[in-house]
Order: C-alpha cells, then sequence, then structure tokens
C-alpha cells in the first residue's frame, strides 16, 4: 500500500509541485476557487481543518474535482482528523509538525502524508515514520540558505515543500537551491477573494515554476 500512495503523489509532484492552501475558504467558495486553480495547472488543493466548515469543502472538492487532481485536509492533529479525511475521499494528509502516531494512520488509512517540520530531528523523525513528503515550514523566515543545509541530512529521495512566504519573488532562490516545491496559502488565497483572480495568480505561479524548471533542464 505505501507504494500506492508514494506513486499517487510523485506523479503529481512530477506534474506541478505546487500546493494551493485554502485557509479560510466557504463552502460555497470552494468549486469556482478549485476550477480557477485547475485551470491555471495546479493539480494539489489543501483545506486546512482551522477554516470553516472544512469537512463539507472537502467533500465538495473531492466531489467536483477530477480523479487527476489531489484533494488534502491540512492542519491535521489527530487520528480522529485522519480518519474522517480518509471516508471523505481525500488522498493528502497534511501536517503542521512530525507526529509518527499520525503518520502511520495515514498510511494505514490510504492517505499520503506530507508532514510539517522545521528542524533535522523533526524532519528525519518523518522520514523514519514514513512521511512521503516534508512541508518545511516557516520556509521564508528559515531562508534558502537553511533548507540546503538541512537538506544534505534527509534521504535524497523525498521530497521537501517550502511553505509560508513564498511567492512569485522568491521562487527562483529556492528552486536554485533544490527545493521540491512549494505550497502557496495567503499570496494566493485569502477569505474573499474572487476566483478570477485567484485563478490570475495561479496562472503566474505555475508559469514561474514552469520557466525555473526549463531553465534548469537547459543549463543541464
Amino acid at each position: 500500500m505505501t507504494e500506492q500512495h508514494r506513486n499517487v503523489l510523485e506523479n503529481a509532484l512530477d506534474e506541478l509541485p505546487l500546493v494551493a492552501i485554502l485557509r479560510g475558504i466557504t463552502a460555497d467558495e470552494v468549486e469556482p476557487v478549485a476550477d480557477a486553480l485547475i485551470t491555471a495547472g495546479f493539480r494539489m488543493i489543501e483545506i486546512p481543518l482551522n477554516s470553516p466548515s472544512p469537512w463539507q469543502s472537502i467533500e465538495r472538492l473531492r466531489r467536483h474535482c477530477p480523479a487527476g487532481v489531489l484533494v488534502g485536509a491540512g492542519t491535521v492533529l489527530d487520528g480522529n482528523e485522519v480518519s474522517r479525511l480518509a471516508c471523505a475521499g481525500g488522498e493528502l494528509l497534511i501536517t503542521p509538525n512530525a507526529d509518527p502516531q499520525i503518520i502511520a494512520a495515514g498510511l494505514g488509512a490510504g492517505l499520503a502524508p506530507v508532514i510539517g517540520c522545521m528542524t533535522p530531528t523533526e524532519a528525519l523523525m518523518a522520514a523514519r515514520a514514513g512521511a512521503l513528503a516534508l512541508k518545511l515550514f516557516p520556509a521564508a523566515r528559515l531562508g534558502s540558505g537553511y533548507f540546503s543545509d538541512l537538506r544534505a541530512v534527509l534521504p535524497k529521495d523525498l521530497p521537501v515543500l517550502a511553505v509560508g512566504g513564498i511567492n512569485g519573488s522568491n521562487m527562483a532562490e529556492w528552486h536554485a537551491a533544490g527545493i521540491g516545491g512549494f505550497g502557496f496559502g495567503g499570496n494566493l488565497y485569502c477569505p474573499g477573494r474572487p476566483p478570477a483572480e485567484v485563478g490570475r495568480i495561479a496562472a503566474d505561479l505555475v508559469a514561474e515554476w514552469r520557466r525555473l524548471d526549463a531553465a534548469t533542464e537547459l543549463a543541464g
């Protein structure tokens, strides 16, 4: 089962390793915002559980989105939330911290754990527990140099996403440091932002990632 989880996440990361974090979204907003994100190219969407009616949003999102779009819950903190996410049809289990019990529960429930960490201790604990990817947070405050140092002690095949303070202006330095992808929160979506505006921002972020990838391939 773990290999299946890994393949699902790896496929999404290979296609476009960007996660849209819709903190604060309401269930009535989620479908048009998701359409704007998918049109722009996003294939991973997270609903943090400290949003209004998060489970209703996750259920609507999973019913609405095509199978190639992965739906996840963020700020997952206990086993009941893991079970509920699996029942809602979500794929991504995203946490703010490294908890081996949550990772094990997620894998057992058929979810792909993307685990929040800051320190080497947290990152290695999550890796040993079976995390399929790490979420480095708060990325911008730590800096891309910190990531380079951290990356030196992590398993080479473990994807790391930078989350927190990332936008189009600082993606290049993180990409150059070898980051595996990004999560975008308030700079992409904030409560009340019109779907069309979310879509424009999303399209710019996708274009920047693809530009950076193309430049790297050309240089190589």
